[in-house]
């Protein structure tokens, strides 16, 4: 018998304001010097201020970090914990899409056990804690509040490092939809598929279980219906709030099971030609999900009723073409770029192939698939991508 390890935050406080209960959960969990990890964008928009506010009318003070970077590199991360240290902080606090809250990971658990990121990168995991994280999610789409689970790229190699263990899991997480109010097409798409592809990658991967299973099929249920009505209304509130439930219902199953080939595939791309992850993921997850499905017809075509493309009593070969004829459209619809159109070289993708296929093995996540690909696979699968298949 398998018995499968389920981990979640602490605390959870679901719905519109919920960011607005920062500082009571603070007091909940006993702690009351946060460091807040952001971005510039985020400080700009006046979004960091209002979540301050609310801290000083609770007589809490905080400190806030705001160079964070897309794709946090080691470099970013110690400036972050440069920042740590020049304070006097017992917990970070999380704010933004998925770059800040892997940033907050990285930051609060090198605090406590130091040494360089490269020395946590799986197959290491880090499961003894760090400084208490509290996240809240700006984007519907990493559910990195909900994962054990953070991504630093090492500058020198251009190296996507997967890095794991309950260290990385946050202790309370604050989701609140209205926060992704009047995000842009191009993020909201971006970061909608990338959820899609933590549900169906969550479903069909080797490690899943009963309770990630239950968490997947329901992101999916709640992002599918949802991804092209918030992308043609930004404003469109039930939509907005499915999705925020459904990312972060896609981050509890794969953080319960795991991501499979397309992540290890994605995260080279997004290192090498710094293309936005869940666009990286979009433009993977058609031509993937095409070579994996005789692995796991039963898996991915149940992964089709759940998204609404084939009726329950339908034979599993024709669900799984439905699906298939989806995620093809859904690229369409939302105009996911080749990376060719993206404005990538051919020459350097290329070139570069052969060190994105070692790297997206290395990772681990293509062994969770349930079809595993060789070097060669990787390669040829790399080779379709580029053409649009």
């Amino acid at each position: 018998m398998t018995v499968a390890s389920i981990a979640l935050p602490r605390i959870l406080r679901i719905g519109g304001g919920a960011a607005q209960q920062l500082a009571e959960v603070l007091g909940v969990l006993g702690v009351s010097r946060p460091l807040v990890v952001t971005d510039a964008f985020l400080a700009g928009q006046g979004m960091v201020e209002r979540l301050l506010d609310g801290l000083h009318a609770a007589g809490i003070t905080a400190r806030v970090f705001t160079e964070t970077v897309p794709d946090p590199t080691v470099a970013s991360i110690e400036a972050g914990l440069a920042f740590l240290k020049a304070g006097d902080h017992d917990c970070v606090v999380g704010f933004g899409g998925g770059s800040p809250l892997d940033s907050a990971k990285a930051i609060a658990m090198l605090a406590v056990h130091g040494g360089a990121m490269a020395d946590y990168k799986v197959p290491h995991v880090q499961d003894a804690p760090g400084l208490p994280v509290i996240a809240i999610p700006t984007t519907a789409g990493t559910g990195s509040e909900a994962t054990r689970f953070t991504i630093v790229t090492d500058g020198e190699t251009d190296e996507k490092m997967l890095c794991a263990g309950l260290a990385y899991l946050p202790v309370a997480a604050l989701v609140d939809y209205e926060l992704t109010l009047g995000k842009p097409r191009r993020l909201t798409a971006d970061t909608g598929i990338d959820s899609l592809t933590h549900a169906i990658e969550a479903y069909v991967s080797r490690k899943a279980n009963p309770f990630s299973d239950g968490m997947a099929l329901s992101a999916m249920r709640l992002i599918a219906p949802n991804i092209r009505r918030v992308c043609a209304d930004p404003g469109d509130r039930p939509a907005r709030e499915a999705m925020m439930l459904g990312a972060m219902q896609g981050g509890i199953a794969f953080s319960n099971s795991s991501v499979a080939l397309v992540h290890g595939m994605s995260r080279p791309i997004g290192a090498h030609f710094h293309v936005p992850h869940g666009l990286s993921n979009a433009m993977l997850l058609p031509a993937v999900t095409a070579w994996s499905a005789p692995a796991a017809m039963g898996r991915y075509a149940d992964c089709a009723r759940a998204i609404g493309v084939a009726e329950e009593g339908e034979g599993d070969q024709s669900a799984v073409a439905r699906l298939l004829e989806e995620l093809s459209a859904l690229n369409r619809d939302l105009d996911v770029p080749s990376p060719a159109a993206w404005g990538i070289d051919e020459a350097r993708w290329n070139d570069l192939v052969p060190l994105m296929c070692a790297q997206a093995l290395a990772s681990g996540s293509p062994a969770n698939n349930p079809r595993v690909p060789d070097e060669a696979e990787v390669a040829a699968l790399y080779a379709r991508v580029w053409e649009g298949a």
